[in-house]
């Protein structure tokens, strides 16, 4: 999940200098290792994906959106993103006056299958800017379901404290590892308690979900690569393919398999 330095694609300046409608959107196939330059736009921004998982810095925080999350950047936010994997891209680009409802800092919005459909949908048609009174009126559809949506900060938090940032970095490195709370404590000389405290002051979760959330992001890379649902179980420390299953749709919203049969073309 980490970004490396060294063979990235800087993606060129985007065109857009004045928004040609209230609503619009920009649609891209993003190649591996994709980075955009640091910039910032006078409308607010909802930027979705299909397949990979879209990394972005914003407001001195890392956002990190698989396919399931979209990130929402609201005006003269200064951003910039990159994706690790190939990916379908959207940005639903929105006049600062219609941006009432959502919220004030960046943050992740959940997809509903409405806003799926609607997005691809106009992608299929190569719409991007609405112009008949039945588009306009998806887009209404679009703006009611993206701003309704319950909002999270980070969907994988991240901490400088001096216990947790080696135990993250380790597990972000290795999301296999086992190891329990009570000797990541000993090991970087503390308690089992103030760790578990730490983690819910500084990542807002417990140190399971955390590494779940790891295991998670990890799980689609291994997808990608062809693996079986059975395969990646296994790789993670599932003794069974259930339990996995289980924790994928958990957050994805669907099954591994349909994640494959929906996202995956992409790479074909």
């Amino acid at each position: 999940m980490k970004k490396e330095k060294s063979a990235w694609r800087l993606h060129p300046q985007f065109a857009v200098k004045q928004a040609p409608s209230d609503v619009f959107m920009n649609f891209e196939a993003f190649v591996s290792n994709t980075e955009t330059r640091i910039h910032s736009h006078p409308w607010g921004q909802v930027q979705l994906i299909s397949g990979g998982i879209l990394e972005m810095e914003a407001e001195q925080t890392r956002f990190l959106a698989p396919p399931h999350l979209a990130i929402w950047v609201p005006a003269g936010v200064v951003h910039r993103s990159y994706n690790r994997k190939p990916l379908d891209y959207c940005s639903l680009n929105i006049d600062q006056p219609l941006t009432a409802a959502f919220p004030e800092q960046t943050s992740l919005l959940k997809i509903t299958p409405i806003v799926q459909a609607i997005i691809e949908d106009f992608r299929q048609r190569q719409v991007s800017v609405p112009q008949s009174e039945a588009d306009q009126r998806l887009v209404d559809v679009l703006l009611d379901q993206l701003s309704a949506q319950e909002t999270e900060l980070h969907f994988l938090p991240s901490s400088t404290h001096k216990y947790l940032s080696p135990i993250l970095a380790a597990v972000e490195d290795n999301p296999a590892d086992d190891t329990s709370l009570k000797i990541w404590a000993e090991r970087v000389h503390t308690t089992e308690r103030t760790l578990a405290r730490c983690c819910q002051s500084e990542l807002g979760m417990s140190f399971t979900e955390w590494r779940m959330r790891v295991r998670y992001l990890y799980s689609m890379e291994l997808l990608r690569h062809g693996c079986s649902v059975k395969e990646v179980a296994y790789t993670l420390g599932y003794r069974q393919a259930s339990p996995f299953i289980s924790m994928f749709k958990k957050y994805a919203g669907v099954t591994p398999e349909q994640y494959k049969h929906r996202f995956l073309v992409l790479d074909e």
